[in-house]
């Protein structure tokens, strides 16, 4: 299946780990040019690979991210797509206090604002498409993670609230809700717990479809579909491609 995307810039947060590479990796095969914006510079072989381009940022400082915008710009040209990626579940909760609570929305939350906000313009030319990467969390909660959890609850409404934004200028904006996805971050998590493969058999039979964590590549394959114009009367919608962990009663296949 085309999905029309080849030459097109697309710019992903965080683009070069996790669900990130993911996402860039597949993007890469459907022939568009991405820029991966981060705070570490990436494997220069996976770079080659990918054909992707690096541009170094600190997302929670405005400026590095207006400069790290002109100079893809200035190199791809206009910006069709943005995918919201990067952040990390720090597990600021209530003990934490004020300060760090603030500390972890600015890590986490204001550069999906600020992002959208310094390439609206491209966006609203290209037509484009945008997609925030949220978590299961926002909905259910997890305990001990109250900033985290603000953070990706936010990301939904302000998906909703950009796709009414830019219902004029023909932006589509939807969400994925990452739920289960073994990264290397899932991995470290799971290795600060007293027994961390009891842990994970525990989590994997509670997901309903197969009794299995989602894959990065699942989420990027929803994540470049949703970027597609196979998605075109897509918008303000949260996907959830989690094998039905989020929805569906997690007795179903104990």
């Amino acid at each position: 299946m085309d999905l029309n995307l080849k030459g097109r810039v697309v710019v992903v947060t965080g683009g070069a780990s996790g669900i990130g590479q993911g996402i860039t990796e597949v993007l890469s095969e459907e022939g568009a040019r991405v820029a991966v914006i981060a705070r570490r510079a990436p494997d220069a072989d996976w770079l080659g690979r990918t054909g992707a381009r690096f541009y170094q940022a600190e997302l929670s400082d405005d400026g590095a991210c207006a400069a790290a915008i002109a100079a893809l710009r200035a190199d791809l040209g206009p910006v069709y797509g943005l995918v919201n990626n990067a952040g990390a579940n720090d597990g600021v909760g209530l003990d934490k206090g004020p300060q760090a609570f603030r500390d972890s929305l600015n890590q986490n939350l204001v550069h999906y604002y600020t992002m959208v906000h310094l390439l609206a313009d491209d966006l609203r030319a290209q037509k484009g498409a945008v997609v925030n990467i949220s978590s299961k969390t926002a909905l259910t909660g997890q305990g001990g993670t109250s900033a985290y959890v603000a953070a990706k609850a936010a990301e939904l409404g302000l998906t909703r609230e950009w796709a009414v934004e830019f219902l004029p200028d023909g932006v589509r904006v939807n969400a994925i809700v990452v739920a289960e996805v073994m990264t290397p971050l899932y991995r470290r998590w799971l290795d600060t717990l007293p027994a961390p493969e009891a842990k994970l058999a525990e989590i994997t039979r509670r997901i309903p479809l197969g009794q299995r964590m989602t894959s990065a590549r699942e989420i990027a394959d929803t994540c470049a579909f949703l970027l597609s114009d196979r998605a075109s009367h897509t918008t303000g919608q949260w996907i959830f491609p989690d094998g039905g962990y989020t929805h569906l009663d997690r007795g179903i296949g104990s």
